[in-house]
């Protein structure tokens, strides 16, 4: 019996050693699954196997974890370099974030809240920047534009997320249905249509995304041409 538990441990591998990446891994892991309200370093260090002391050889605390996640984050935006137009690189940067923000429906709120900055944040800051100046916007006005987009990026994360989070084990459709239940016809018309109306059709929340995204560019290009 013990040559054989023996065997099975053998089987495993040695564990990876601990290092800063696996922390903030770790972190996001536990993020996606219970929200950012869930981490502490006792649960990352129970996620790794290892005590919450040894975490501090990699990170300092917990702000530091979840600056290291937010640049994490920052790290997955698409800023692409061989756009044909600053529009179609603004909108690249827009739709890959969305759909980062999909993945992670904490970041939104960790990203835009947090005080320091790590070099993947630095440099999706310094891109945008750097590609709506190129494109004719003075300092001013590409900071503007840099905020009306995130703007409109983030609130539609955190919008997505809090209405996701309001019934998990709920569709769009089904909520849409369970609201025509408190809105009757006559009273609210607009409202009862377009709840009927989304639960008929379903809810594209990919279309919604682009349609408002495709206004703020028109905006944009107007005022760079005025």
């Amino acid at each position: 019996m013990a040559k054989k538990a023996a065997r099975a441990a053998d089987t495993t591998g040695p564990r990876p050693p601990l290092n800063r990446d696996r922390v903030l891994a770790a972190a996001m892991e536990i993020a996606d699954e219970r929200g950012v309200g869930a981490l502490t370093m006792r649960e990352v260090a129970s996620r790794l196997g290892v005590e919450a002391m040894s975490l501090y050889n990699h990170v300092a605390n917990k702000d530091d974890i979840l600056d290291g996640m937010a640049d994490r984050v920052a790290e997955q935006f698409d800023l692409p370099e061989d756009a044909s137009s600053w529009r179609e690189a603004m909108r690249r940067r827009a739709v890959s974030a969305h759909k980062v923000f999909a993945e992670h429906p904490w970041a939104p709120m960790l990203f835009d809240s947090r005080g320091s900055s790590g070099p993947s944040a630095l440099r999706y800051y310094d891109w945008v920047l750097g590609t709506l100046v190129r494109a004719g916007f003075s300092l001013e006005g590409a900071a503007r534009a840099f905020s009306l987009l995130d703007s409109y990026i983030y609130g539609f994360g955190i919008q997505q997320f809090n209405f996701s989070a309001a019934d998990d084990d709920m569709s769009p459709e089904e909520r849409a249905e369970m609201m025509l239940a408190f809105i009757p016809p006559e009273q609210y018309p607009y409202l009862h249509r377009m709840a009927t109306h989304a639960m008929q059709t379903g809810y594209d929340a990919e279309a919604d995304f682009e349609f408002g995204l495709e206004i703020v560019l028109d905006g944009l290009e107007r005022v760079l041409g005025s």
